[in-house]
C-alpha cells in the first residue's frame, strides 16, 4: 500500500468468460447464441463475428471492468461487478420462461440459487440437451447449499487445477481426481502450460499436452479452451480431440493481450494441423499452476 506499480505495457479489450468462450467456439465454426449483459460494443463485435446475442443490460446500468495484471507465467484480477451482479436473477428467469434450445448450454458465472440451477439442468437434461459450467474461484461455493446437487446435474465441469483442489476440499491434484468420482459425471482440469486433464465418468484420465508458444497475456486462456473443447464437443469429437481442441486454441489465445484477438478460426487449425473434420453439428449456448 502507498506504492505505485508501473507498467510497459496497456491494452484494453472485451473479455469475460462468456464473450471468450462463445467467441472462441464461432470461430471453429459452432452456431452460438450468448444470453449476458454486455456492453453495446462488446454486442456489436460478436454479432459482427456470427454470435447471436440476447442482451440483458439495460442501457442505464454500468457494465463490468476486470483489470489483469498480467505476466508471461500469471496475472492477478480487480473486478468491478456492475450489472453482473443482477444477471443471475436475469438468466433465472429467462431459462424458467423459455429454455435454451441449443444442443449444448454452457454457463460461466458463480451461482448463488444453487437449488434453481440445478432444476434447469435437469429440465434441461429431460430434452436432451447437454450442459456445462466453469464456476471460476468462488472459495465459499463448495460450502453452499446444494453445490454437489448441482453438479451432478452438469455433464461437464471446467476448473483450473487450484479450483479443482477448492471444489472438492483435497489438497493435491490426485487427489481432488478422487474426489470428482464421487460428485460429477465428467470434469475437465485445465493445467495452464501443462495441457488439460479430462475425468469421464468418475473413471478414465485422458490426458492432453498443451503445444510450446510465445507467450504474450494468459488471460482469457482457459475461457478459450472451453470454447475450443466445446466446438469440438457438439461437433461429436471424441474426448482427446476435444481436449487436443481445448489446449490448441487456449495456448494460441496467449499469443495477443487480452482474451480475444489471438483466438485462431477454423482455417488456422486446419493449416496448423490441429484440427480434425468431425461429424455432426449442434448449436451452442453460452450464458495455473502445472498438473502432476
Amino acid at each position: 500500500m502507498g506504492e505505485e506499480l508501473r507498467t510497459p505495457a496497456f491494452s484494453r479489450t472485451f473479455g469475460g468468460g462468456t464473450v471468450i468462450t462463445a467467441l472462441a467456439a464461432a470461430r471453429l465454426g459452432a452456431r452460438v447464441e450468448v444470453v449476458s449483459a454486455l456492453p453495446e460494443e462488446a454486442a456489436v463485435r460478436l454479432s459482427g463475428e456470427g454470435v447471436r446475442v440476447r442482451n440483458l443490460r439495460r442501457s442505464s446500468e454500468p457494465h463490468a471492468v476486470s483489470v489483469a495484471l498480467s505476466t508471461r507465467r500469471d496475472r492477478a484480477f480487480v473486478t468491478f461487478d456492475g450489472v453482473n451482479t443482477e444477471i443471475e436473477a436475469r438468466l433465472l428467469t429467462q431459462f424458467s420462461l423459455r429454455l435454451p434450445s441449443a444442443g449444448h448450454v454452457h454457463l460461466a458465472l458463480g451461482p448463488r440459487r444453487l437449488m434453481d440451477w440445478a432444476r434447469i439442468l435437469t429440465r434441461l437434461r429431460a430434452r436432451g440437451v447437454s450442459t456445462s459450467w466453469d464456476f471460476g474461484w468462488h472459495e465459499d461455493l463448495p460450502r453452499r447449499r446444494g453445490f454437489r446437487t448441482l453438479v451432478r446435474a452438469l455433464d461437464w465441469v471446467f476448473v483450473n487445477e487450484r479450483e479443482s483442489r477448492l471444489y472438492t476440499g483435497m489438497s493435491t491434484l490426485a487427489t481432488a481426481a478422487v474426489g470428482w468420482r464421487d460428485i460429477a459425471r465428467n470434469v475437465v482440469v485445465k493445467c495452464g502450460a501443462h495441457g488439460a486433464v479430462a475425468l469421464v465418468d468418475g473413471e478414465a484420465a485422458v490426458r492432453m499436452a498443451a503445444p510450446p508458444a510465445r507467450v504474450v497475456d494468459t488471460t482469457g486462456a482457459g475461457d478459450a479452451f472451453n470454447g475450443g473443447f466445446l466446438a469440438a464437443l457438439v461437433r461429436g469429437a471424441t474426448v482427446t480431440d476435444c481436449l487436443k481442441a481445448g489446449v490448441t486454441v487456449g495456448t494460441l489465445s496467449t499469443r495477443a493481450a487480452g482474451g480475444l484477438d489471438g483466438l485462431p478460426s477454423w482455417r488456422e487449425l486446419k493449416r496448423l494441423g490441429h484440427w480434425r473434420a468431425e461429424t455432426g453439428h449442434r448449436r451452442a449456448e453460452t450464458a495455473d499452476r502445472g498438473c502432476p
